[in-house]
């Protein structure tokens, strides 16, 4: 499972013209689910970010996460972080997991935020076109892979 961690002070995503989340201080995940991650990669990534210490203290150190904070989450589904681009100019994503099995996982990790106490997690909508907006702070923006942890 990948994910895009961009520390925001707000983000929104919207589908045909209508707003379907909103968030304010704290983290647009853009979540890649690959075919052979599992519930366990869902909860692994949700802990990660939810105690990721990304966010400064009183001092300006990356000290605090997004429990500590408060913060926020705006998850999006995002099958293009499985994109393998080593051949030509057309990326392939067939690591990519089918909808059917990405879309269970990705509702685990919302869940899994939630359960590990994100004080508000939205979403975008699943397999449609979407229009995502932030106002990134910092930037801090960082890549996580739960191959690098397990």
């Amino acid at each position: 499972m990948k994910a895009i961690f961009q520390r925001v002070y707000d983000a929104s995503v919207e589908v045909e013209g209508h707003l379907v989340g909103q968030i304010g201080p704290g983290a647009l995940i853009l979540l890649g689910v690959e075919q052979e991650d599992t519930p366990e990669h869902a909860k692994v990534m949700a802990q990660k970010i939810a105690n990721l210490r990304v966010f400064t203290d009183e001092n300006d150190k990356m000290n605090l996460s997004l429990l500590a904070i408060g913060g926020e989450v705006l998850a999006v589904s995002n099958f293009t972080l499985a994109a393998n681009c080593s051949h030509g100019r057309r990326p392939e994503f067939f690591a990519a997991a089918r909808p059917e099995k990405a879309q269970p996982l990705y509702e685990l990790f919302m869940a899994e935020l939630r359960a590990q106490g994100v004080s508000k997690v939205e979403s975008g909508e699943f397999g449609a076109h979407m229009i995502v907006s932030m106002r990134g702070n910092g930037p801090v923006t960082i890549p996580l892979d739960t191959k690098d942890w397990m």
